[in-house]
């Protein structure tokens, strides 16, 4: 028997994997970017997860950046969106109200993948 290479398989990117979570959130409900980084190893990486999310119009498919909020419900990357109120009315469209920049009833629309996806 002749062996076979084999391949190592190809690295994970981090800026793909929170794209692949963020797509996993469903309409009406809302993470954070610190409980997406600890899902995703990394426990510290909430900032990193923001610049994914900064990066997403250049991801292969869409991904829902309107979703994830900072860990009090404030919509604090609102200004990385195409107008102040992007994201808001993204959210709103999926029946999230939200007042002052803040989503109303966060804890009862808290995603959280290592809940939901285990």
């Amino acid at each position: 028997m002749k062996p076979t290479a084999q391949t190592a398989p190809e690295p994970r990117n981090f800026f793909q994997d929170v794209h692949e979570v963020v797509r996993l959130i469903p309409a009406g409900r809302v993470s954070t970017y610190g409980t997406i980084a600890h899902y995703l190893g990394a426990r510290h990486g909430a900032r990193t997860v923001g610049y994914a999310l900064m990066a997403a119009h250049t991801a292969d498919q869409y991904v829902p950046a309107h979703r994830v909020v900072n860990r009090l419900g404030h919509l604090t990357g609102r200004l990385h969106f195409a107008t102040p109120t992007a994201m808001q009315e993204a959210l709103a469209a999926e029946g999230v109200r939200v007042e002052e920049d803040r989503v109303v009833e966060f804890a009862r629309l808290f995603w959280d993948p290592q809940v939901e996806l285990a």
